[in-house]
């Protein structure tokens, strides 16, 4: 139940994809790709920016130096990351602090040592150095003009093993001048009512703390949301869920379930409404695909599939959504599949630009041409452009075409010692010529796609723009081994719109064809082309 706006202006949201996300297996930042994820971390109005470990590497030194000379940040601070200390070294003399001091951020967060076991036997000290590693460095950053975050690595499985020591370290950072003690579960294995507990407890010590959790348990969210519901006012986490292992919390899902389910005001207004396009330009950075199933941003998050939603929802979209979908920058999307009824076709045929519903006669037989299909092996739900294709073809009587197939073929040749090579030969009509290419490609298909665009860029050059992303096959008769039926999916895009096409055949060339044709009549629809076959 939504608690009414509460507007927490010391509330700190601090966002650590550049350094925690970017441990994520597979996942390698360059220094303009942290500068690029910045100004986006920034647009969404994050209050803190962790860029990394200055001193560590030398990717992270050049991109605070950057940073200070070309980032220029309207809503966020930069925070550099790095360790307190090391034992027996004083903290003027530390090399590590000094990468801090001279890293050009105003804000510094410290990694320290709460798990008595971790002090002992990773460190290598005592408790008590332990205490003053954690005093000395906060003490140091503080009398140099730096505000200080700390990290208390593993707290959580520290405070289990040895409360009186971890609640110890707390209050050592905060005696010292750290602003906030941020918790972490750095193992990932807490669940959310563990989470509440402790931290209920660790409150009594009067710092300020924050939380920081993994996605083990796949618990993060729920582990980020307890603590801040306990007292917690510093929520870390990084966009998308990046991170080691499972990952960490997504921060957009924590403060989109703070902001619209608790009220709570951590964004400057308007902000959250950028969150999913921003979430998937993040995403086109790292190269990791958005998670069509992630919460909020997702393309799925608002999609309804089953007929029986469809027909409440024409009634009142709310009635299936737990939030209005553009609060996030999202849409509600209709997937037209084997489960759609009527209420379905008629919905996505309104979103699409067509009234169906004046046509009842028509309904009925699109309703009845996709669920036809659907059973022959295609997919619409995956493949919104060859559904817009098969409906304006319903509606204006015949199909859209923008050139006439005579023949295609492809041939592949494999020689001792070299690779094998596809040739395809594509001869087709368009703006009345006849035309007949042949395209090279690595393998069949790739070979038929440049004929194929060869041939009709000579008269539509909008398909010079056309690029094929994406490319998905699925035998959907398992049993039938190499004559099955083939489903293919292909992606496209033009640069600013993206759509997805889909070919059913014998063989994976025949359906691969299908969807290829699919992609580039869709694309010159959307591009305002005019048919031209014949003059």
């Amino acid at each position: 139940m939504n608690a009414g706006h509460q507007h927490v202006s010391d509330f700190h949201v601090y966002d650590t994809t550049l350094r925690d996300g970017a441990q994520q297996e597979g996942l390698n930042l360059s220094v303009q790709d942290k500068m690029h994820i910045s100004r986006h971390l920034d647009d969404l109005g994050v209050g803190y920016i962790e860029g990394g470990w200055p001193g560590s590497n030398p990717k992270d030194t050049e991109f605070f130096r950057l940073a200070a000379k070309e980032l220029d940040l309207r809503h966020a601070t930069l925070a550099a990351f790095g360790a307190t200390r090391k034992a027996g070294v004083a903290a003027a003399d530390d090399a590590q602090l000094a990468a801090l001091r001279e890293s050009g951020a105003s804000v510094v967060t410290l990694v320290a040592k709460s798990h008595d076991r971790h002090v002992e036997l990773a460190l290598r000290t005592t408790l008590e150095e332990n205490l003053a590693m954690v005093r000395d460095s906060v003490t140091h950053l503080r009398e140099e003009g730096q505000r200080v975050f700390v990290d208390l690595e593993h707290f959580f499985d520290g405070y289990r093993a040895n409360r009186d020591y971890a609640l110890e370290v707390v209050r050592a950072a905060a005696a010292a001048g750290a602003e906030v003690a941020v918790l972490c579960d750095t193992n990932g294995g807490m669940l959310p009512h563990w989470v509440t507990e402790i931290v209920e407890d660790v409150m009594s010590t009067g710092a300020r703390l924050g939380i920081h959790a993994h996605n083990d348990t796949g618990c993060a969210v729920a582990n980020s949301m307890a603590a801040v519901q306990a007292g917690v006012s510093h929520l870390q986490g990084c966009i998308n869920g990046y991170g080691e292992r499972t990952g960490n919390a997504d921060l957009v899902t924590c403060v989109a379930n703070l902001e619209l389910k608790l009220g709570m005001s951590l964004l400057p207004e308007g902000r959250l409404a950028d969150a999913t396009r921003i979430s998937h330009a993040i995403s086109e950075i790292t190269n990791y695909p958005p998670h069509a199933r992630q919460p909020y941003t997702g393309v799925s998050a608002f999609a309804h599939k089953a007929g029986l939603h469809a027909s409440a929802i024409r009634v009142d979209a709310d009635l299936y959504q737990h939030i209005d979908p553009s609060l996030v920058g999202n849409d509600m999307r209709l997937l037209v599949s084997e489960m759609a009824g009527r209420a379905t076709i008629e919905l996505k045929g309104k979103e699409l630009g067509y009234d169906l519903a004046s046509d009842p006669a028509r309904l009925a037989r699109v309703t009845d041409r996709v669920k036809a299909m659907e059973q022959a092996g295609y997919t619409f739900e995956a493949a919104d452009a060859s559904f817009e294709l098969l409906l304006a073809e319903e509606v204006d009587g015949a199909r859209t075409s923008f050139f006439e197939v005579e023949s295609w073929r492809v041939l592949a040749e494999s020689a001792r010692g070299a690779e094998a090579l596809s040739e395809a030969t594509v001869k087709l009509r368009a703006g009345g010529v006849r035309l007949a290419v042949i395209g090279e490609g690595n393998g069949p298909v790739n070979a038929l796609d440049h004929a194929l665009r060869q041939a009709i860029e000579q008269v539509y050059p909008d398909v010079a723009r056309f690029h094929l992303t994406d490319f998905r096959v699925r035998i959907l008769d398992q049993g039938h081994g190499t004559d099955a039926i083939t489903r293919v999916l292909i992606e496209t895009t033009d640069g600013k719109d993206v759509w997805v096409t889909v070919g059913v055949g014998a063989n994976i060339i025949e359906a691969s064809w299908e969807a290829l044709v699919d992609a580039l009549t869709y694309g010159l629809r959307l591009h305002g082309v005019h048919p031209s076959i014949d003059g």
